[in-house]
């Protein structure tokens, strides 16, 4: 067997072993005791309406798969860079994303009330459930992915070789994209509606809990952390992790023609994580009484030591002297991707958990009132994204310079954003694990279970809700270095087509470009927010008919009428999802056909730094905002004025970080996506 057989190989095995040990886990999952039969018709309740919003949405979003397919295919009749196997491509890479998302759902609602019904035996049960659940999500992120680019360039490059095989990996890692901006949208809008409908007319005008039972948005609220944080996030990082194995393979295709080996270098890395994520999953494990988030943290730290080492054989084998540049430099390039993960955990960690200095200043505004909350959470928000950029600035600056500087600098950034991407499977199950606990929280609080039981699931939650935040920040920071890798690309493609271009500032093509671009992510990011507010507002009219209407129901012996929230998240979710989904699809179109590829160029580039900075703003000052108010409530303030005031910033803050926050991400990838897809016929 050659060398680039073997490649090929292992990174299928490894993904196959990445899926059959998710299957597994699937498997230990479903066996643990479900609880009494209160608890499992909650449960049941949550599973029926998530999964029927995630089969209507992904109706809808097939539909529009259908028609990209049709046209990828067609466009093969006017250039050679389509046709069938791009076509295909996207079918594939949108089906895997799809699968990782729904997959993971599935699984995650059914994790739910069984790490309800384990907390009674203790904290390490809970958590091993909570995590293990969430665990599936990130397996079958990673496995899947593997399976399909592999997968899909061994067959690509049988049929049609490999500089069209590469290329049409561009259209798979567009499918992937694709799900994921309608995953994300429509998930957010569907969790932040029904979690701001609830907050305000139960936690603030009547004054229940959080997830009572007699509140009507209760259902959808916890249907929506599922839709929208599990399967959204799924499909999310499914993505990045995909575009970013594809744009470094696509540079290195250009960058060291003839040689295969640079090419499957993000495959081989990619497949070595997958056995550091399953070692790094058996080491999260907490004593009684423990710190949760170090049990997480254990975790991570385990899975990226071990791909540390093991990457640096692999590296020195099939790098040495690739570019004259030494092995060693790019295994450095490697590590400094490592690194960066590391960096962006800790640095979002202290922005968006009670321990630190920022959530306690929130909480503290919130004694003064309403406006001085929010004040405050913008603010945290503004500063929290000054860190993670000098942390991505310092990795572009120094894997540039130690792979030797121009093209093969920027492989060595693409090698440093496929390490970081390559952690995707365990930061996933530590992202998945938030909604389990949030719903497994839920779940104890509507069946009434004891305090030992709600003592253990909120402190799950707590810490679940600074995973999630950790997890945006990380995804938002690899997306960035992703879509920089897919803008160099870009950028010789355009040159290789047209000598002339050297985007230079000086050229007004590329300014009106830039601020085209940069004003992207804030139009995007509106229409977001505006969804959010106005399906909210049907669900606080629904919840205030409800209370007045149905008599009995604050007594507790009147049932609230679920499926109407419900299904009003739904239809508002899946409506006002088209729109910002097909914005970063048109865009990037229209203005090369119109403005040409400079000012494409230009574009790429203001969505990329003004979507960055957008996106950490919105996800950090969101996480700090939700984590003031869990901090004054473990304070014993609730029904407070600091707590009402705390309430508020929290709803402002949901769909800045649940629904806006998030979606930049793919979405800043998709501009740059169908850009490189479409450069050969602008040029």
């Amino acid at each position: 067997m050659d060398s680039e057989s073997a490649v090929i190989l292992f990174a299928l095995v490894s993904g196959v072993v990445g899926i059959v040990y998710g299957v597994y886990l699937t498997f230990w999952v479903l066996r643990q005791d479900a609880g009494n039969e209160v608890m499992k018709n909650i449960a049941v309740a949550i599973q029926e309406g998530a999964s029927a919003y995630l089969n209507r949405q992904y109706r809808s979003v097939g539909m529009v798969a259908g028609v990209m397919f049709l046209v990828l295919w067609l466009a093969g009749m006017w250039s050679e860079a389509f046709g069938l196997l791009t076509a295909v491509g996207f079918l594939v890479g949108a089906a895997a994303s799809a699968t990782a998302g729904y997959v993971g759902m599935v699984i995650a609602v059914r994790a739910n009330v069984r790490t309800a019904q384990a907390a009674s035996q203790g904290l390490d049960p809970a958590l091993k459930v909570a995590f293990k659940g969430g665990a599936v999500t990130g397996l079958l992120l990673i496995g899947l992915g593997l399976v399909a680019l592999a997968g899909f360039y061994a067959i690509g490059s049988a049929v049609a070789g490999q500089e069209q095989a590469v290329h049409a990996l561009i259209s798979l890692g567009f499918g992937g994209s694709l799900i994921s901006v309608f995953a994300r949208v429509g998930g957010g809008i569907y969790t932040k509606a029904a979690d701001v409908g609830a907050d305000l007319v139960g936690k603030v005008e009547a004054g229940i809990p959080e997830d009572d039972p007699r509140n009507p948005a209760v259902i959808a609220d916890n249907v929506g952390d599922n839709v929208g944080d599990c399967a959204g996030m799924a499909a999310d990082l499914f993505e990045t992790y995909v575009v970013t194995i594809v744009a470094a393979m696509v540079l290195a295709m250009s960058l060291f023609p003839g040689s295969v080996m640079p090419v499957l270098y993000p495959l081989a890395l990619g497949g070595l994580t997958v056995f550091a994520t399953i070692i790094g999953i058996f080491f999260v494990k907490v004593r009684e009484g423990g710190n949760i988030m170090s049990a997480l943290y254990k975790g991570l730290f385990v899975s990226g030591g071990l791909a540390a080492v093991a990457f640096l054989p692999v590296t020195t084998t099939m790098m040495e002297g690739m570019g004259e540049i030494s092995g060693i430099s790019y295994y450095i390039a490697a590590l400094m991707g490592l690194v960066v993960t590391l960096s962006l955990v800790f640095i979002t960690d202290y922005f968006t958990a009670t321990s630190y200095a920022p959530v306690k200043e929130v909480a503290k505004a919130s004694e003064t009132g309403h406006a001085t909350n929010i004040i405050a959470g913008l603010a945290v928000g503004m500063q929290s994204t000054s860190w993670p950029v000098l942390v991505i600035v310092a990795a572009i600056l120094s894997s540039f310079a130690v792979c030797g500087g121009a093209e093969t600098g920027l492989y060595g950034v693409a090698v440093a954003a496929v390490s970081m991407l390559s952690m995707a499977g365990i930061v996933v199950a530590i992202d998945a694990f938030g909604p389990v606990t949030d719903n497994a929280g839920g779940i104890a609080e509507m069946a009434q279970l004891g305090p030992d039981i709600r003592r253990i699931t909120d402190g799950l939650d707590a810490v679940g809700n600074t995973t999630k935040a950790v997890t945006k920040g990380y995804a938002i920071g690899s997306a960035g270095l992703a879509a920089l890798v897919l803008f160099a690309e870009y950028a010789r493609a355009a040159r290789a087509g047209d000598s002339s271009l050297n985007f230079d500032l000086s050229d007004p093509s590329i300014l009106v470009g830039l601020f085209l671009g940069g004003m992207l992510p804030f139009v995007f990011g509106a229409l977001c927010m505006k969804a959010v507010g106005q399906a909210g507002g049907l669900v606080v009219e629904e919840v205030r008919r409800q209370f007045r209407e149905i008599p009995g129901i604050m007594e507790g012996t009147g049932k609230p009428e679920y499926g109407t929230c419900v299904d009003i998240v739904t239809q508002a979710a899946l409506h006002k999802m088209l729109v910002p989904g097909i914005i970063p699809v048109l865009a990037p179109i229209l203005v090369g056909v119109i403005l040409g590829p400079a000012a494409l160029g230009g574009v790429l580039v203001g969505s990329i730094v003004t979507g960055l900075f957008l996106a950490i703003t919105m996800t950090s000052g969101g996480g700090a905002w939700d984590n003031a108010k869990k901090y004054i409530e473990e304070q014993g303030l609730k029904g407070t004025e600091t707590h009402k005031a705390a309430v508020t910033g929290d709803t402002v803050g949901d769909p800045f970080k649940d629904t806006a926050g998030p979606a930049i991400n793919p979405m800043i990838k998709v501009i740059n996506i169908v850009a490189l897809l479409i450069i050969s016929s602008i040029v």
